[in-house]
């Protein structure tokens, strides 16, 4: 389905790296025009890079606009930009708390506000946020971000209720660990990087680590025509980690 996007704008938020650039190059891959929004928006051609930082509503508004002058409309929105968190309930001070919600979560609503004047007008009009198996699992040293996660996958319901029957579809994705710049952040500054990784594969049970190519392909199903009766869900892409309950493997 290389030309199932044709004629289609589409904007990825946090499009320059990890889950976001694999999520817009497999859009421009499927036909779309794709306005990679992100504070750094150094992409290659296809991709067209628009400066934004979703933290800034001035920001937002302006990057949103510039694409659609761009390119004339807005058909699509993947809301994907984030950051994450490590530690219990107790280990982030609220500073971090609200630095946290406010890009993961309210990035989502600064972004989809700006955005709907176009998605409105458009005849194939999609939205899919960036959620996570920490939504729906309880991970050890997770608390802010599964908190944080959680939001989204309410949200993403809440605003698919919303907008149907204006003719825009909502849904997210569930990624498990993903092999994205952040986990390899996160696995140098382990005391045993080896060990955490093996552990982070054992955990999802096809026994790795989530490509960024596979979450962008299931971005690009909730976001096309294919999926055109699919409204409000979350939609896992973690090897079987939601759903699966393998008996341990005998030694």
């Amino acid at each position: 389905m290389s030309d199932d996007f044709d004629g289609l704008v589409a904007v990825v938020t946090g499009g320059a790296s990890g889950i976001g650039l694999a999520a817009a190059r497999e859009l421009s891959r499927r036909g779309a025009q794709v306005a990679v929004l992100d504070v750094r928006p150094e992409v290659a051609d296809p991709l067209t890079g628009f400066a934004c930082d979703v933290t800034d509503d001035s920001s937002v508004r302006t990057a949103v606009a510039g694409v659609a002058d761009r390119f004339g409309r807005i058909d699509v929105v993947v809301n994907n930009a984030g950051i994450g968190a490590q530690g219990t309930v107790a280990d982030n001070a609220d500073a971090e708390w609200l630095r946290v919600f406010d890009l993961n979560v309210v990035g989502i609503a600064r972004v989809t506000r700006a955005a709907l004047p176009y998605l409105r007008r458009s005849p194939s009009a999609a939205i899919v946020n960036t959620c996570s198996i920490a939504a729906t699992a309880g991970l050890p040293q997770r608390a802010l971000y599964s908190a944080s996660k959680g939001a989204v996958l309410a949200l993403t319901r809440a605003m698919a209720a919303d907008h149907i029957r204006e003719g825009i579809r909502v849904n997210c994705v569930n990624p498990g660990t993903v092999d994205t710049p952040w986990i390899e952040r996160l696995l140098a500054a382990a005391p045993d990087p080896d060990g955490e990784r093996a552990a982070l594969r054992a955990r999802q049970p096809h026994g790795r680590l989530v490509t960024a190519e596979e979450v962008a392909a299931a971005v690009a199903y909730l976001a096309g025509p294919a999926s055109g009766s699919t409204v409000g869900v979350e939609l896992p892409v973690d090897g079987g980690m939601a759903g699966l309950r393998l008996r341990p493997v005998s030694s």
